[in-house]
């Protein structure tokens, strides 16, 4: 029995149930050879297109799908490079990964490519690129897989398309608008390889004239569709200079929707102002010309702000703020025009809005001075009074005159604070000289008052507790208003006269004769003091060869026969020569101002003047 159970197995030494060496190798080189006859038909029968490339980039074998894909017999594309089948090699990023993966360096990527299938038909593929290590599969190879994204991608394309376009006119909208834009300025024409060209770009920025009236009137569809036939105008107009008109960044001209009823064109490549200029001037014509929307005929007209510059040195902001302001321009021009960007028209610009912005604290930080011109009796030349003029001493720009800033205070409403500054000032002033000159007749104060002040203010109010504060009598006072702010005043501004003439003070009508010049209103009017206009005086002037205007005479002569006659006084401004003064003290005006007299002055200079005789600066 001990004999059966020792076989040869035991006696040769060996472990019981371990075959020979030999045959345990075979087995698992068997083993081994079913793996890879199982991985390599799951790979020829995945639905996923594959394909096994070499070190060298060479197609080892492609799988059924990717045939499919690619539209050809999968053994066909073994020892084709895997990177022209796939678009590897189109940018240098792409082909310096695939490089390194190849030689063993580098990792796996996944990259989107638009590759053809065999019929042309382009596809978007999404390529992943994935080294195989082992000696099973052959050591640097590397493994790819390509998925067909097209789907997806036009699908993206459609969304992404919605969200650059404006759906009522089709055209490209505002954010399509700058994505141009920036690459054009970040790539001018010439660079980085593009096209050589002038390297300028110009714009077109527009608006509809009367617009909202459109919609207010006949509804928002009409207003949708007479913008969508503007915007196949604008883009006939685009097409005909010369370019065709996209939103893919290709070059020529962009036509785009900013919002609302404005546009944009814009000139990559602009060969100079003419061609913009001329190109807005097309765009006019073409809207000239009625549409027909929705059984409304209807006419419009746009303003154009045009900007032409070079590419280089430039940005979107600056160049969309110079094509705002030179709209702006247009508009205020008179509309249904279009306007070229003025650099120096914009530095006045800038320096109004500099102005604009410091005023307020300019009056709290005691940056305004006043100056004061005689009003000189025509018939003795004895100064009777005088008119306070404002002069701001800017830290920056120096001192201005009114005219640089008045209407700029008139527009944003600080007039009403600067104006109540200068009646102060003025009126302590008046007192001043009148208590250090006892024995002198009083000399009365003349100030301007904008009709911003009348309007906006309690000017009756400031001009009582500023007489009360520094004890000036109310006969001394004199305020000067336009003529066409006082003619055809009713309602509030005539009541605030009337309270301010019944106070005492007086009240004159500046620069006479170039406004309403209703002389049957005057009457009704709180009114003592006429200030004939300096255009009038000036064609009395004899000296330096000057021919008179015999007219100019005649009619000053007819408006100081009327206002005594309505027993005002008449003041002549801008008397310049003594043949000036002896006809105006001929025909009877009362007082004078101008330089003959003197210019203004510093309070100082106007105390010396007191009682004098034959004023002269």
């Amino acid at each position: 029995m001990s004999g059966t159970f020792e076989g040869p197995a035991h006696a040769a030494g060996t472990v019981p149930g371990a075959g020979p060496p030999e045959v345990t190798e075979r087995d698992h080189q068997r083993s081994v050879l079913a793996e890879l006859r199982d991985y390599r038909a799951a790979f020829m029968a995945a639905g996923l297109a594959m394909a096994v490339v070499d070190h060298r980039g060479r197609v080892v074998r492609a799988n059924d799908a990717l045939g499919g894909l690619l539209g050809a017999d999968p053994a066909s594309l073994a020892g084709r490079s895997a990177a022209d089948l796939l678009d590897l090699t189109s940018d240098r990023t792409t082909w310096r990964a695939y490089s390194e993966v190849l030689d063993g360096t580098g990792q796996g990527f996944r990259r989107t490519r638009r590759i053809k299938h065999a019929d042309g038909r382009p596809l978007w593929a999404e390529v992943t690129v994935a080294p195989v290590s082992g000696s099973a599969t052959g050591a640097g190879r590397v493994l790819l897989s390509v998925a067909d994204v097209s789907d997806r991608r036009e699908l993206r394309e459609r969304l992404r398309h919605l969200r650059i376009h404006d759906p009522v006119t089709r055209l490209p909208n505002r954010t399509l608008f700058f994505e141009r834009l920036a690459s054009a300025l970040e790539t001018p024409a010439g660079q980085d390889g593009s096209p050589a060209g002038h390297g300028r770009i110009g714009l077109c920025y527009l608006d509809i004239d009367g617009f909202k009236a459109v919609n207010d009137t006949l509804g928002h569809g009409t207003g949708d569709r007479l913008l969508a036939a503007v915007a196949g105008r604008l883009t006939d107009c685009a097409e005909a200079d010369g370019h065709p008109t996209d939103g893919r960044g290709s070059g020529g001209h962009l036509v785009a929707r900013l919002g609302g009823d404005e546009f944009a064109i814009l000139v990559e490549d602009s060969s100079g102002p003419r061609q913009l200029t001329d190109l807005a001037r097309s765009v006019l014509t073409a809207l000239q010309r009625p549409f027909d929307v929705g059984g409304h005929r209807l006419s419009v007209s746009a303003s154009i702000g045009v900007v032409e510059r070079a590419s280089t040195g430039t940005s979107a902001t600056a160049l969309m703020q110079a094509a705002d302001t030179t709209l702006y321009w247009a508009k205020a021009d008179g509309r249904a025009r279009w306007t070229l960007y003025d650099p120096e028209r914009n530095a006045s610009r800038m320096t109004r809005q500099a102005l604009s912005s410091t005023l307020g604290p300019a009056v709290e930080r005691g940056e305004f001075t006043l100056e004061y011109q005689p009003l000189v009796g025509m018939a003795d030349e004895v100064v009777r009074g005088v008119e306070a003029l404002v002069r701001w001493n800017h830290p920056r720009f120096g001192l201005l005159a009114p005219s640089r800033f008045v209407p700029i205070a008139e527009e944003d409403g600080t007039i009403v604070q600067l104006g109540r500054w200068v009646l102060r000032t003025a009126c302590r002033q008046a007192r001043r000289w009148q208590l250090e000159h006892p024995d002198e007749p009083a000399l009365f104060i003349s100030v301007n008052v904008a009709v911003r002040q009348v309007r906006d203010s309690d000017l009756v109010a400031d001009v009582a507790e500023i007489l009360a504060e520094t004890g000036l009598e109310p006969g001394l006072l004199q305020l000067e208003l336009t003529e066409s702010a006082v003619m055809g005043s009713s309602g509030r501004p005539l009541r605030v006269l009337q309270a301010l003439s019944d106070m005492g003070v007086r009240i004159a009508i500046d620069d006479f004769g170039t406004g309403y010049s209703n002389l049957a209103y005057l009457s009704r009017l709180p009114v003592s003091v006429l200030k004939l206009d300096g255009s009038f005086v000036r064609g009395f002037r004899y000296e330096d060869g000057a021919h008179p205007s015999p007219a100019d005479e005649t009619i000053v002569e007819a408006m100081v026969q009327l206002a005594h006659r309505l027993g005002l006084t008449v003041t002549a401004e801008c008397v310049e020569t003594s043949g000036q003064a002896e006809r105006l003290r001929r025909i009877g005006c009362d007082t004078g101002q101008g330089w003959l007299y003197s210019r203004a002055v510093a309070p100082e200079r106007i105390a010396e003047l007191i009682g004098t005789r034959g004023v002269e600066s």
